[in-house]
């Protein structure tokens, strides 16, 4: 029975920590980064997502994200968590994406920095259903420009505190509360009120798409040479 064979049962695991699972597999049970995969997946798509908005070039960047933690595992020295080392990864990865290509027309320009819900957006009551007020939601974030989108989504829809998010993005924590408070401005709070959608519930990473992902990243861990 192959390595991978022998540890596909514990792919359902989530006794073992991030930090037991990256010992395992530079110890030689490659099979068990799918459990890492797997388990940042909604954080990783969420972080690219914030900087690409494009689904495409967003899964890209998840699956070079992975292969490059892969490759440089033996490097993770733990001082921080595993996710916060993972996502600054993601990050990094989508934000190189992005300087390869046009800059965001407008981006930076107080006049033209986003169009937010017009007057007569029609009111929870007249719509469909809670996903067509999530899109609204959405697009709304997506709207915003990067260096306050990101700074929304880590904190307000993964969650993450001030300190990690700085981290992850390399800005300093005071950076992250002004863009933070501007962010929200910009989205309005009664759109959120409004909807009755929360921001946590914004851009989730599918089942389907999820497992394309993870399929695609263990089928060249293979070919990747670890240091």
């Amino acid at each position: 029975m192959s390595t991978f064979d022998s540890a596909a049962s514990l792919l359902a695991d989530d006794r073992l920590s991030d930090e037991e699972i990256v010992t395992r597999v530079c110890a030689g049970e490659p099979a068990l980064f799918e459990l890492l995969v797997r388990r940042h997946n909604q954080r990783i798509y969420r972080a690219a997502r914030a900087i690409l908005r494009v689904d495409d070039e967003v899964q890209d960047v998840m699956q070079q994200a992975y292969l490059n933690a892969y490759q440089h595992l033996h490097q993770f020295a733990g001082g921080a968590k595993f996710s916060t080392w993972l996502t600054r990864i993601a990050v990094n990865e989508a934000l190189g994406r992005k300087r390869k290509g046009q800059r965001e027309v407008g981006e930076g320009d107080e006049s033209a920095m986003i169009s937010l819900v017009e007057s007569n957006t029609p009111d929870p009551e007249q719509q469909a259903n809670t996903a067509e007020l999530r899109t609204i939601l959405e697009r709304e974030v997506s709207a915003l420009p990067t260096s306050f989108r990101v700074v929304i989504v880590m904190r307000d829809v993964e969650g993450l505190n001030t300190t990690e998010t700085a981290e992850i993005l390399g800005i300093s924590e005071d950076l992250v509360k002004q863009r933070l408070h501007r962010g929200r401005a910009m989205l309005r709070d009664e759109l959120i009120r409004r909807t009755g959608v929360t921001l946590e519930s914004a851009f989730t990473f599918g089942n389907a798409r999820c497992d394309r992902v993870v399929a695609n990243v263990m089928a060249q861990l293979s070919t990747i040479v670890v240091t």
